[in-house]
């Protein structure tokens, strides 16, 4: 598949804001909104494209852990592959000759963290390792917006689609909201129609909490595509042992990076976790010796290449 300027336009639109109707991104972008529908179920079944329905854990509180695993060659697939399947994973993939398996949590503070990081993923058939540690603070990717890869926009309509956030709302989640947040981390673009039905709630109860919570900044919305397509074949892990007092300064800078699509600052002797994805091998190399490797308090760098996504943010079922 080719993918040319218009679909760059699209995919980013659905970036900043994944419940956009085509007519409103066609404005935006100069074009119909039968081309914008056209050109998003295309991409969605030829690119992988899926916008997904998030609860944005930065603004609801959760704790978010970096999880390590170690497993034996033949069960890390089958044990990353349970792993995606929870609903509190965020995304998951193979890395180090397919025997480490490395994964985000996140977890409401109404929730017994000692149950999962502590018992059940230590106990875990054929794990060898485990490693865990807290993200404090976040930099790039995910709630915290989209990363500087995304370009096709201009300044002027980037403010066109950001959708407007009312900071005063009091809506928060509540167990009550499980269908509707099941169904939305599956298609992020479900009309109220299709989550009524798939709610069971009144149409009316529907449109009004989903604008209630991504109006709070409760929910957020994100996409998956295959980066391949795109032009991006290397996706590698980072970890890197920072002095503590260039932390901030050091994730700060790879924010600035175009090549960083996530970077958090955790808990641990490796301080600052990161994702990089770049054209190929060689470019990956250009960018940890001449960008990466000369930031000031940056001690230790410790890279993996992703081998496999198992689950990049949305449901996996």
């Amino acid at each position: 598949m080719e993918i040319d300027a218009l679909d760059r336009q699209v995919t980013h639109a659905l970036r900043i804001n994944g419940r956009a109707g085509y007519r409103e991104i066609g404005a935006v972008l100069g074009v119909s909104d039968q081309t914008v529908a056209r050109r998003y179920r295309r991409l969605r079944e030829e690119a992988g494209l899926r916008v997904v329905g998030l609860p944005n854990h930065i603004e609801l509180g959760y704790e978010s852990w970096a999880l390590r695993l170690r497993a034996a060659p033949d069960a890390a697939m089958q044990i990353a592959r349970v792993l995606a399947r929870r609903p509190d994973t965020g995304w998951v993939s193979i890395t180090s000759g397919g025997t480490e398996i490395a994964a985000s949590v996140r977890i409401p503070a109404s929730i017994d963290r000692e149950s999962l990081l502590l018992q059940k993923l230590p106990r875990t058939p054929r794990v060898v390792a485990v490693s865990a540690h807290c993200v404090i603070h976040n930099y790039v990717g995910g709630a915290v917006g989209p990363d500087l890869r995304d370009d096709a926009l201009t300044a002027e309509q980037i403010v066109a689609l950001t959708p407007v956030r009312s900071p005063d709302s009091p809506a928060r989640l509540t167990p009550g909201d499980a269908p509707l947040i099941e169904a939305l981390s599956w298609d992020g673009r479900l009309s109220y129609t299709e989550l009524s039905a798939g709610t069971g709630w009144p149409e009316s109860t529907v449109r009004r909490r989903v604008q209630e919570l991504f109006g709070s900044g409760s929910l957020y919305t994100d996409v998956e595509i295959e980066p391949e397509l795109y032009g991006f074949r290397a996706a590698v892990m980072l970890w890197l042992s920072v002095a503590p007092s260039r932390v901030a300064s050091v994730g700060a800078a790879l924010a600035e990076h175009e090549e960083i699509v996530f970077a958090a600052a955790t808990t641990g002797p490796t301080n600052v976790q990161a994702t990089a994805i770049c054209e190929d091998m060689p470019a990956f190399y250009r960018y940890l010796t001449e960008k990466l490797g000369s930031l000031d308090g940056v001690e230790r760098i410790e890279s993996a290449p992703v081998l496999k996504h198992v689950k990049q943010l949305g449901s996996v079922r």
